[in-house]
């Protein structure tokens, strides 16, 4: 090999090297900064009744992004705490806000908010038979009504009409908005958008940072086992190469 030859590929290894180094050092930045980022701004829980049945069941994982219970919406599944329903955390959705009528059933069988009826193709059932009826509630301003999916077995607001705020919960109350389900593995995913609420004033909610953050965490981590790879693979064809005779 001659000389030439020789400083080509040395070139080519310190260039190599180079891009290893690089791929190593912007990937460990996206990895530990989409893990962080999502530790940050969301937390664990475990569903512990199958009230939110399908869409969540019992025993599982659900990572939900800390808000303030003023961004809640309707249409959104929330973590909550409120002394009057118990003493541990409990997951429901939100399907009325301060002001709002909620009343069930129409002829269809499906709930109403403000005179409109409500597709919930996320229930564990449908039908006149899927939930049972109750008159027209008026929700306190400041207040989240809350139902869950599986409204045949759910202990929520419909139980607490009686009280002083009409089953109804401070927003303050709300910890947390469910985002994904984490486990068990095949449920992983992002809960579906409540889209039978988007056309009611105040739309529902955005989807939080999490695909985001998840993205940066398996890019980060190719581009560390990538660089890593490369670096050593750059170096050994360059030393083969000057083995070479010619």
């Amino acid at each position: 090999m001659s000389k030439a030859d020789e400083r080509t590929d040395e070139g080519r290894s310190r260039l190599g090297n180079r891009l290893s180094g690089v791929a190593v050092a912007l990937g460990c930045v996206l990895f530990l900064g989409g893990f962080v980022w999502g530790a940050v701004l969301y937390q664990p829980y475990t569903v512990p009744t199958d009230s939110m049945d399908p869409t969540v069941q019992s025993g599982a994982r659900v990572l939900a992004e800390r808000v303030d219970g003023n961004e809640v919406r309707r249409g959104d599944v929330v973590v909550f705490r409120d002394s009057v329903w118990g003493a541990v955390p409990m997951v429901k959705r939100v399907v009325g806000v301060g002001g709002d009528k909620v009343a069930c059933c129409d002829r269809d069988g499906r709930l109403t908010v403000n005179g409109e009826p409500v597709d919930e193709p996320y229930l564990r059932a449908h039908g006149r038979a899927a939930q049972s009826p109750f008159e027209a509630t008026r929700v306190p301003e400041g207040k989240l009504f809350l139902l869950g999916d599986n409204r045949e077995a759910s202990l929520d607001s419909r139980v607490h009409l009686k009280d002083a705020d009409h089953g109804a919960v401070p927003r303050s109350a709300v910890q947390a908005r469910v985002d994904a389900i984490a486990w068990p593995v095949g449920a992983f995913g992002m809960l579906p958008k409540a889209d039978g609420f988007a056309d009611m004033p105040g739309g529902t909610s955005d989807r939080g940072p999490l695909p985001l953050a998840l993205t940066a965490v398996i890019v980060g981590a190719v581009l560390v086992l990538g660089g890593a790879a490369y670096g050593p693979l750059a170096r050994r064809r360059a030393t083969s190469a000057r083995r070479r005779p010619g």
